[in-house]
């Protein structure tokens, strides 16, 4: 058992448990039991993730998600929006537009360092 980076049901990339196709059916319980504690477990042939398998849990995140995907994006701008709205934001923001051209380059240049 390896481990795959595959995307989340809300995008994120997470690391997922993969077993061979043959190994998957040699121990279907060990995949059944990694699928219950993680998630989902993908399944490869050849090198390749060809299927996954989601706990129960996992698949009413998945159908939920895209069941009301409005609602779940209009929470998640109001808590980005939320974030943005404090004083440090703002001091932040009027900084940034009383900028030189110099001065963004540099702190463009700095943010991609860190």
């Amino acid at each position: 058992m390896t481990a795959l980076n595959l995307r989340h049901f809300r995008g994120d990339e997470v690391a997922v448990a993969e077993f061979s196709a043959t190994e998957a059916k040699n121990s279907f319980g060990r995949v059944l039991d990694t699928a219950f504690s993680q998630g989902m477990v993908a399944i490869t042939k050849r090198d390749r993730a060809t299927a996954v398998v989601l706990s129960l849990d996992a698949y009413q995140a998945l159908v939920n998600a895209q069941s009301h995907p409005l609602t779940s994006l209009s929470h998640e701008f109001d808590d980005l929006l939320a974030s943005m709205q404090t004083p440090r934001s703002r001091d932040a923001m009027l900084d940034a537009f009383d900028a030189s051209p110099t001065e963004l380059g540099q702190a463009a240049v700095a943010a991609v360092h860190r």
